[in-house]
């Protein structure tokens, strides 16, 4: 006999407590709200999130810690790779919706949930990637979707909060916020057009620093493990990079791109700390790998990221393109300044033991120390051959 335990990934926003509300009223059910902590929320933040699931009158609340384990099964691949979707969006909330999903099934295991329910809508990527997870590690738990099945608007959505006596801020409704370590996404009603920018209000982090600041990220390995000559683990890094770099608005675009479900979508984002991180990794590969390594990397990086975005994480593929990008990463060690600005970066260089330029062969347009010209006229020519050889055979064309 089925027992009444619901499981609800629950973030404290509009949808989550609509979905609260209509579990626990119209399904009967005993809701166990939980919130998986992939980074983006301080112990202040989920003590306010816990006490707001307590007002709205859930069986249980917790908050579920996976800040380490996203980092170390997803996140570092994402920079290995230099992941960027589109060559802008570092899938700030694409990938932690994966994790997410993996630590809410452990979760319902674990108090014998019969039902796990999330509160996205019909129309976006999120309910593909919790519903696949689910499916996959859960198949005999039902999945429950109350915005899904009824189509509901925000403001509908308000209204029936209104009649359980739980007011909501429009102003603040108004624009979805998904923060993670990764970054932040915001979707408002702007990022429904194709034309109208995000309100400098819409973004969680607001300009607060005008003077340029140099900073140094140290890499070892491929993963980023101190700043300004502290070292650090790397999800501390992470968030002290962003803590630092946020003040500048660094990291803010719109993603334009293709969905799961087959529309296009666009969404807001800030992500101070990912871009920064990428651009200086990816910096750091230039002068560390060879030019084929470099080559493939890109390729295979951008499969990755697409079967992250698109919900293929247990695709085996993953594994076997995690260990490729992961070998590369041998000789990335080093340091890379960056000077941050209002609303940019630039990276000033790096200094590693495996800079590929200080190998005494030459000097760039400068100096050449183990070929003569006369070695560069045979290899030219040489390489010529094949353009030759099909100029001289095809001479009409």
């Amino acid at each position: 006999m089925k027992n009444k335990k619901v499981v609800l990934a629950f973030s404290g926003g509009l949808d989550t407590s609509y979905c609260v509300k209509y579990l626990t009223y119209e399904k009967q059910l005993e809701v166990y709200s939980a919130i998986v902590n992939t980074g983006g929320f301080s112990e202040e933040e989920l003590t306010t999130i816990e006490q707001q699931a307590q007002r709205l009158g859930v069986t249980n609340h917790c908050a579920l810690e996976e800040t380490e384990a996203y980092y170390q099964h997803i996140i570092r691949f994402l920079i290995y790779g230099n992941v960027l979707k589109n060559g802008t969006y570092p899938l700030s909330v694409s990938a932690e919706r994966i994790y997410q999903a993996i630590a809410l099934v452990g979760y319902a295991k674990k108090i014998g949930a019969t039902y796990i329910a999330h509160g996205s809508t019909g129309a976006g990527n999120d309910q593909v990637r919790f519903d696949l997870v689910f499916q996959l590690l859960a198949p005999d738990i039902e999945v429950l979707t109350p915005i899904r099945d009824q189509q509901l608007s925000r403001k509908e959505e308000i209204e029936y909060l209104a009649n359980y006596g739980v007011e909501v801020d429009w102003e603040k409704a108004q624009y979805s916020i998904n923060k993670g370590l990764w970054g932040t996404s915001v979707g408002g009603s702007e990022t429904l057009t194709s034309n109208l920018p995000l309100p400098e209000e819409a973004f969680p982090s607001q300009l607060v620093e005008t003077s340029a600041k140099v900073v140094t990220l140290e890499f070892e390995k491929g993963e980023i493990s101190g700043l300004n000559g502290e070292k650090m683990n790397p999800v501390a890094a992470i968030q002290a990079l962003e803590a630092l770099a946020n003040k500048y608005a660094i990291g803010r675009d719109v993603h334009v791109g293709d969905t799961i479900i087959g529309i296009k979508g666009r969404v807001g984002f800030e992500a101070a700390a990912a871009t920064i991180i990428i651009k200086a990794h990816h910096t750091l590969e230039k002068h560390t790998l060879s030019k084929w390594q470099l080559h493939w990397k890109e390729q295979l990086a951008n499969w990755y990221g697409m079967f992250i975005h698109e919900a293929q994480y247990f695709e085996p593929v993953m594994r076997n393109i995690e260990q490729f990008l992961e070998g590369t990463q041998t000789s990335v060690s080093g340091e890379v300044f960056v000077e941050l600005h209002p609303y940019r970066f630039t990276i000033q260089g790096i200094d590693s033991p495996y800079d590929l330029m200080q190998s005494g062969f030459g000097q760039y347009g400068e100096e050449h120390n183990q070929w003569t010209g006369g070695d560069v006229i045979g290899f030219t020519k040489i390489l010529a051959n094949p353009m030759q050889i099909f100029k001289h055979v095809n001479k009409e064309l």
